[in-house]
């Protein structure tokens, strides 16, 4: 066992990368965002790392589709075009993993509760408790126009939906008690009705009857990943979440989240402890600090200021940067009903650190908003220790600026130093993601 606390880590698979021009770097591989060996060989690198978790993002549409070109995958109108519905992913990496957590993300704007459930308790099945589902409400405004809406739902109206949508998920997941499938040949029950219950669950935004047609999950209920840092986010996700992934760039920062929502978690009657806040790091590292500065100075000599200011665009609301001077302050921002949070986070850091229109554009385009740190193995660990035992994160959410050799180097170098400092696992000491993640099975809502 770990002294102390101890550190949790996933890896967000943002293929081709999360920084805006890392697709194009000399060790990248594009291709890497519909290569299902690759997933394959990245996801078996991320388990001899004995990551926590691997996370996958969805978006169920082209961002800036009404105006498709042929630039950066970054950009409005390319967007990341092309990469595999998340669920279906991990179902299929689940068969080649034996331990590390799967966690892919479904919308509560753009979907129902019934499928949802269904389709992840599925996954937590086949992978014998390694699943997650992350709960969005969506952010990309181009999602309303598959799904039959005319515009996106506001955003306050979008978070209560997701409330409701989240207790028939769960409800659903309480259809059948432990052992209510004995299968008994000799007296010919399949079923024992009294470990039976059906939902019937009616509410402003759905009616559904259940029960679901899956036994009880191996962990109980998959684990419930949220990623919203707003007020109506942060609420949400303290009272239902067991994973928080946020974005927080200082350390005082990182400790005002983590303190509001742990004290909001306990007011929901929760155990904080069982809330963990991972914010998303970049990290740029490599067997020595001269190796890593090389590394970082190749990737930002490949951005493309018009990608990063087209990035930054979507999170203006209505107002069109592209009318300012781009090295000028970034102005006033009318309230964005894509991500709310971020394009806070954005905000506050540029009029903290005084930073123009350009250098905010190339700020969300190196890391998606995320905090950075790029060095040797050991001045990466020092700043993650730092965040760790300051009281300002549970662990790390790890973002790659492409594929997959930051991963590699990741587990090849960090992984083993934060290991020396007993920060980190040196085995996997369960096989569910919920043991991972010391976070204790939930109890079905009907047993005794």
């Amino acid at each position: 066992m770990m002294p102390g606390k101890p550190m949790h880590l996933g890896a967000f698979f943002f293929t081709p990368g999360s920084h805006s021009a890392g697709w194009r770097h000399p060790d990248a591989v594009p291709e890497t965002d519909m290569s299902f060996s690759h997933y394959v060989s990245m996801a078996q690198t991320a388990e001899r790392g004995l990551l926590d978790c691997l996370f996958f993002q969805d978006t169920a549409a082209v961002v800036g589709s009404g105006a498709l070109h042929g630039g950066s995958p970054w950009r409005p109108g390319t967007g990341r075009q092309v990469f595999p519905e998340p669920a279906t992913l991990v179902a299929a990496l689940a068969a080649v993993t034996q331990k590390i957590g799967l966690v892919a993300t479904a919308t509560t704007t753009y979907g129902d509760p019934y499928t949802v459930a269904r389709r992840f308790g599925s996954i937590d099945h086949i992978s014998g408790g390694r699943a997650g589902w992350n709960l969005v409400t969506s952010q990309i405004e181009d999602e309303a126009g598959n799904f039959g809406f005319d515009s996106h739902p506001g955003h306050a109206e979008r978070y209560e939906r997701a409330e409701e949508f989240h207790d028939v998920v769960c409800g659903l997941w309480d259809s059948f008690e432990e052992g209510a499938f004995p299968r008994d040949k000799q007296t010919g029950q399949f079923l024992d009705t009294g470990k039976a219950h059906i939902l019937n669950h009616a509410g402003r935004h759905f009616r559904v009857r259940g029960p679901l047609n899956l036994p009880r999950c191996p962990q109980g209920r998959p684990v419930i990943a949220q990623a919203g840092s707003s007020g109506p986010g942060k609420q949400l996700a303290s009272r239902v979440a067991d994973m928080i992934f946020t974005a927080q760039s200082i350390l005082a920062e990182g400790q005002t989240f983590y303190r509001d929502v742990k004290a909001r978690a306990a007011e929901h009657g929760r155990d904080p402890d069982h809330v963990k806040i991972m914010p998303g790091l970049m990290v740029v590292t490599a067997p020595t600090e001269e190796e890593a500065q090389a590394k970082y100075r190749s990737l930002e000599a490949l951005v493309d200021d018009e990608t990063a200011i087209a990035l930054l665009s979507r999170l203006c609301g209505d107002l069109d940067i592209r009318s300012y001077p781009v090295d000028g302050p970034l102005p006033e921002l009318p309230p964005s009903n894509a991500a709310r949070a971020r394009q806070e986070h954005l905000v506050a850091k540029a009029r903290r650190e005084k930073l123009t229109i350009r250098q905010v554009a190339r700020y969300l385009g190196t890391s998606l908003g995320h905090h950075m740190v790029v060095g040797a193995p050991a001045k990466v660990a020092d700043v993650m220790q730092e965040w760790l035992q300051g009281g300002a994160c549970d662990g790390f959410m790890l973002l790659f600026p492409y594929y997959p050799k930051p991963l590699e180097d990741v587990v090849d170098h960090l992984v083993p130093e934060l290991q020396r400092r007993g920060l980190f696992r040196t085995a996997y000491e369960g096989s569910t993601l919920r043991q991972h993640l010391g976070i204790p099975e939930p109890r079905n809502r009907y047993a005794l």
